[in-house]
């Protein structure tokens, strides 16, 4: 009989049938296996398990994005996660180095339940990406055009003076705060939804590439750098017919100010968020059609970069404060009365102390409030980053062909009638009698043409030119500034590898530097007016580098003067000097700059005792303007009247330097320096607290001080170097201690005795 399957009816020993039909597959792999022996059974069945163990570690690895070096933002999205109700900022502002630009008031958790969430304000955070790069006062520069921008300096002004010397970053500081008011805000909303960059055209393409630089593809910039009318026409018109409640696709126009006035018509159809004129000192007329169109633009937020605010009078000063804060100094007129009139007469070297101290208390006045809206900051602060700097400031002698041609025309008939007041119509006017002189102390061959058509004021010059004079082949031993150039650049390529750029306001020059290196056989690279944008920033990429054969680039301060970085150079001449100081400042910071590994010499040429030196002081007067109102330096020295101003035509033949003679230095005695400078002086200071040299002892350059003697045409030197660092002053003092210390220990040795050989022998 058949035992019940039932489980209480199974024994420990009883099997449970089971129907061949169940499980026929499972019998099939019993049946494989019992034929594998138990060895290589094992074995495979290990195997077998450690690679899948192996293949699941690689495929359970989390999702990490194929990206290298990638961070992801502080309240990055997640796909397929409900948004966070939540406001937060952008950037977390507890970061460490977190540059925070605003942070709201701090409010109990429990008070923002009861607020509406639309209300609760955010910090604003500048991106790390440009954060963790800016150094300190690159840092307080954005906090300050921020609170300036958002109406946090002045109620109601919503504009501000980036007026930062050259070389100090004005560029990034101005991107920052660019792309923190297109992203962020405190209302959890970006602040601006586009902004205009407006700049001289040389510099188009230059913020195009420093954008890209610095932001990569993080936003689109429009450049105008070139098209055709109707092409231009359709750009603009779609940059301002373009609006997005959260971000435009491309919300930055980069525009030149002669086509932002030729198109302005378009540029007022709507609002803009920002506009941003960089070498804003265009703007120091208002009077003109650029002035106007940019003050018609609808933009409340306004940002003006001039490392210059100041280059003729206090007038160009007003405009500028007017343009970005209308209305808080009043109109011109009152400016004028209350402001610039007891200012200037307060700067005049006859000044009575009450008119003195008239000035002074209206500039305190203006100061206070001016600098609620405009940062400055001097390059003394770049000695922290860049090598040193020596500046020198070189009078030349004129040669004797210069001076008799020079002295002829000053004395001719045609100034004579000038100055008398009995001049025709066809006599020379001012302004080319004095381009005539600086031609003529630059090289003879600048005057050739005048001097062969005997010329108002050149009516004996043929006659004084040698008989073998021939204009196409340069002679430097007619000039004693070219003689002295083509001397430095002879050492240079002798003893040196240092690469030099030559500057010069006349294209004339350039010609006359390119005949000399022709001459000579020297490579070099020449930029002047009709070089298109496009190929000059091929010529300073190519020149910079070190591959490049090319050590001498020759500049027009015209052409490009301003935002060229040329540091593969580390020498710069000045060949003459420009009526504007600010030309000169922008031309010579060409080397000196970020990314500079060299010290650098900048060498300033003028002829002695000529015009060139009484331009020379008009800039110095300039600059004690500016260093009194806009670097509030009260002790700018007062070295030059009015009328020493205006005696422009005369030729001061016995005199090392005019210009040290004027200063009436009481550091020299017979033109030999007997008073070292002050000790906080450096290559900023007034010329006055320099070093003067008379002779080449004193002087820090090699060059120059080999030069001297070959060229035997310097008369005199001004030279100063850039503020030492405070690891140079601490080398110093460690240098100084060393000295006092082997000092000590030789007068401790001179006293001490020899101690006793015997004394010796028993010690051992």
């Amino acid at each position: 009989m058949r035992r019940s399957l039932a489980p209480s009816q199974i024994g420990s020993g009883d099997t449970v049938f089971k129907s061949p039909l169940i499980n026929s597959s499972n019998r099939k792999k019993r049946e494989c296996n019992a034929r594998i022996p138990l060895a290589q059974k094992s074995l495979s069945q290990l195997s077998t398990s450690e690679h899948e163990n192996l293949i699941k570690q690689i495929l359970s690895k989390p999702f990490k994005v194929p990206l290298p070096n990638y961070v992801s933002s502080y309240c990055s999205k997640s796909l397929g996660l409900k948004r966070t109700q939540v406001r937060r900022p952008l950037h977390d502002p507890d970061e460490p180095n977190a540059l925070v630009l605003y942070r709201p008031p701090y409010m109990p958790e429990h008070e923002k339940m009861k607020m509406n969430a639309n209300e609760i304000k955010v910090a604003v955070v500048v991106d790390p990406v440009l954060g963790n790069i800016l150094r300190p006062h690159q840092r307080e520069g954005v906090k300050f055009m921020y609170d300036c921008v958002t109406g946090a300096q002045i109620d109601n002004a919503y504009g501000c003076i980036m007026a930062d010397e050259m070389g100090l970053g004005k560029t990034l500081q101005c991107i920052t705060l660019l792309w923190t008011l297109l992203r962020q805000g405190p209302d959890c909303k970006p602040t601006i939804c586009k902004a205009i960059i407006v700049c001289p055209s040389s510099l188009v393409k230059n913020w195009y590439n420093e954008i890209g630089k610095w932001l990569g593809q993080r936003i689109n910039a429009l450049p105008m750098d070139g098209g055709s009318k109707a092409e231009i026409t359709l750009k603009l018109q779609q940059f301002m017919n373009t609006f997005a409640a959260i971000r435009v696709a491309t919300p930055v126009l980069i525009i030149s100010y002669e086509t932002f006035r030729i198109y302005s018509n378009i540029l007022h159809a709507s609002e803009v968020g920002l506009v941003l004129c960089d070498e804003g000192h265009r703007l120091k007329n208002s009077e003109n059609q650029t002035y106007q169109a940019l003050m018609g633009l609808k933009a409340k937020r306004r940002i003006l970069i001039s490392g210059t605010p100041i280059q003729n009078d206090l007038t160009e000063y007003f405009s500028l404060v007017h343009f970005v804060n209308s209305g808080i100094l009043g109109t011109a007129q009152d400016f004028k009365k209350r402001y610039e009139n007891p200012i200037l007469k307060g700067q005049d070297a006859l000044a009575t102390p009450q008119e003195r101290q008239k000035a002074q208390e209206c500039l305190q006045t203006l100061t206070s409030i001016v600098n609620k809206c405009m940062i400055r900051r001097t390059s003394s602060l770049l000695t922290k980053y860049l090598p040193v700097k020596f500046e020198q400031v070189i009078c030349v002698k004129m040669t004797p062909l210069q001076t008799q041609l020079y002295r002829n025309f000053i004395n001719s008939d045609a100034i004579k009638n000038k100055f008398a007041g009995t001049g025709d119509k066809n006599t020379l006017s001012a302004l080319s009698s004095i381009t005539m002189l600086k031609k003529l102390c630059n090289h003879p061959d600048l005057v050739y043409d005048k001097i062969m058509e005997r010329s108002e004021g050149f009516e004996k010059g043929k006659d004084l030119l040698p008989s073998n004079y021939d204009i196409k082949d340069v002679r430097p031993e007619y000039s004693g500034k070219l003689m002295i150039l083509d001397c430095i650049l002879a050492n240079l390529k002798t003893n040196t590898d240092d690469k030099i750029v030559l500057v010069s306001n006349y294209t004339q020059t350039l010609d006359l530097f390119e005949k000399l290196c022709r001459k000579r056989c020297y490579q070099y690279v020449r930029l002047d007016g009709s070089m298109t944008i496009k190929k000059r920033a091929k010529v300073v990429e190519s020149f910079n580098s070190k591959e490049s054969k090319e050590w001498i680039f020759m500049l027009s301060s015209k052409a490009g003067g301003c935002g060229l970085n040329l540091i593969g150079a580390n020498r710069l001449i000045m060949f003459d000097p420009d009526w504007n100081p600010a030309n000169d400042d922008q031309a010579m910071a060409r080397v000196w700059r970020d990314g500079q590994k060299k010290p650098c010499y900048i060498y300033r040429l003028l002829a002695t005792g000529t015009i060139e030196e009484k331009i020379f002081q008009r800039q110095a007067h300039k600059k004690a303007l500016s260093d009194t109102v806009v670097d509030q330096n009260e002790d700018s020295m007062r070295h030059f009247t009015s009328d020493d101003l205006k005696d422009l035509f005369r030729l001061e033949d016995n005199t090392l330097s005019d210009t040290h003679s004027k200063f009436k230095c009481k550091r020299c005695v017979n033109n030999i320096q007997v008073t070292l400078p002050p000790e906080n002086s450096d290559c900023t200071s007034d010329l006055s607290n320099w070093y003067h040299c008379a002779d080449k002892k004193n002087l820090a350059d090699l060059v120059l001080k080999q030069c001297w003697d070959l060229a035997k045409s310097i008369s005199f030197v001004f030279h100063h170097r850039s503020a030492q660092t405070e690891a140079e002053m601490g080398k110093e003092e460690n240098k100084e201690n060393v000295q006092q210390c082997k000092r000590r220990k030789i007068d401790i040795d001179e006293d001490y005795s020899e101690p006793d050989d015997s004394a010796d022998e028993d010690y051992h």
